[in-house]
């Protein structure tokens, strides 16, 4: 996967509005696995069960980038393809949307279903920010309590998001960005005499 810089949105967005009577609602969810897209395409699906449908997009850094999309019943191309068209089109990741549309007895035709479904992904979007993100992964580490304070140290210092768990010993769960990653772990084994037990990535 590339260590590079990557578009995507700093928090969930929602937006709505009606079309002919239909009324249409886009989701918008920053993600980080290709579960995590999963996880939230079906909460939606089972908050607004009563809808005609829900069309779920979603781009996701992987080995390689994972793509998808589905028209949830809509007419061949004239729902989830438009819905990702936008993600790809704003170079966004790790983001997945889901457009709920309540039918309201009006045929919108291919072309209308096409405008509104990328309408409402564009306007969920507008409702969060867009930021930069750089690739992070999650990384174990499991010292003795005499090792915790150096290993608390480093961490602090170089600036990453951890948490840390005090029982028999220490497990720090460590968020760092990729490309910084095997200098964190050498500066650790270097400073504990490689008595730090490190794990990762892990999802």
């Amino acid at each position: 996967m590339s260590s590079k810089v990557y578009q995507t949105i700093a928090e969930p967005g929602r937006a709505e509005f009606v079309i002919s009577g239909s009324e249409f609602i886009g989701h918008a969810r920053p993600v980080e696995t290709v579960q995590d897209a999963e996880s939230f395409i079906e909460e939606v699906r089972d908050e607004y069960d009563d809808a005609t449908h829900n069309v779920p997009a979603y781009r996701v850094r992987a080995d390689p980038l994972r793509e998808y999309e589905s028209d949830d019943g809509e007419p061949s191309g004239s729902a989830g393809k438009p819905a990702l068209n936008v993600l790809q089109g704003q170079e966004l990741e790790n983001i997945a949307i889901v457009v709920t549309r309540y039918f309201g007895g009006t045929e919108l035709g291919v072309g209308g279903l096409v405008s509104a479904y990328s309408r409402a992904v564009k306007e969920a979007i507008e409702q969060t920010e867009v930021i930069e993100e750089r690739p992070h992964e999650q990384l174990a580490i499991t010292v003795e309590y005499d090792d915790s304070g150096t290993v608390r140290g480093i961490l602090e210092s170089e600036g990453v998001e951890f948490e840390a768990e005090y029982g028999e010993d220490v497990q720090f769960s460590v968020r760092v960005p990729t490309e910084e990653s095997d200098d964190l772990c050498d500066r650790i084994a270097s400073a504990t005499s490689g008595r730090a037990d490190v794990s990762g990535p892990t999802e």
